[in-house]
């Protein structure tokens, strides 16, 4: 039986991915990503998986919506790109990605530069600028 792959493009396993730390979440173990990079697939994995609530934990309190509406009937998600992954120090790191998607018959790009931060060792998103 072959494991599912996970949607976030690792080529992972998605057991041994993002479902990892979704799993964990669920558990009331926190968010257990260990660098940007991961939380930033695991958050593109939850849209995938219409995972609401791991969303707005994952999302910094400064910036976080008061809640997120479902996804639109038909959308696709079709792929995520990591362009790029850096650190700027032990608590603060950014993520270039490009999300890909479908609505209606219609593509979809998102290439956004993302920003996250670390607090009590946990990372969070905490926005972006379109790229």
């Amino acid at each position: 039986m072959s494991a599912v792959p996970c949607c976030c493009g690792s080529g992972r396993p998605y057991e041994t991915c993002c479902g990892v730390l979704h799993a964990a979440f669920a558990a009331g173990e926190g968010l257990t990503a260990a660098t940007p990079e991961a939380l930033m697939r695991s958050r593109y994995s939850a849209f995938v998986l219409d995972l609401r609530l791991y969303l707005l934990a994952s999302w910094h309190a400064s910036t976080r919506p008061a809640a997120l509406e479902p996804p639109e009937p038909g959308l696709k998600w079709l792929g995520l790109d990591v362009k790029r992954a850096a650190l700027q120090d032990a608590d603060h790191g950014s993520v270039e990605f490009v999300a890909r998607s479908k609505l209606g018959g219609r593509a979809h790009r998102l290439h956004e530069v993302s920003r996250f931060v670390r607090e009590q060792g946990e990372w969070f998103y905490v926005d972006g600028d379109l790229a």
